[in-house]
């Protein structure tokens, strides 16, 4: 997935354990949890708060290995409470989601 500016990765991490991810919430700070198949792990997706020009940000598809079962999922956290677009590609919107202060949005990548 291309970005508007380049810019270097460190590898992917490890899949994450129950308990093991923090989400820093509260007050006018919410995040946003997408949902996805195994096969994109490793893909990043991008989100951009509608009415801003403040850059885009993105997190990783990762295993996220729970009690009897895995999930697959990019987390992204802090975000500013507000309408958010994700991007399936650079130019192509995914959907529109509204992250609330103190809660975690969750969404499904189709």
């Amino acid at each position: 997935m291309s970005h508007p500016q380049p810019h270097p990765h460190a590898p992917l991490p490890d899949p994450s354990r129950e308990g093991s991810v923090v989400l820093e919430i509260g007050g006018d700070l919410g995040a946003l949890v997408i949902h996805t198949d195994p096969a994109q792990d490793g893909r990043e997706i991008e989100v951009s708060r509608d009415g801003t020009t403040a850059p885009r940000t993105h997190a990783a598809v990762r295993p996220r290995h729970l009690a009897g079962r895995t999930l697959h999922c990019a987390v992204l956290s802090p975000l500013p409470e507000g309408e958010y677009t994700i991007w399936r590609t650079a130019d192509t919107a995914a959907a529109r989601v509204t992250v609330q202060g103190g809660s975690v949005t969750e969404h499904r990548w189709s």
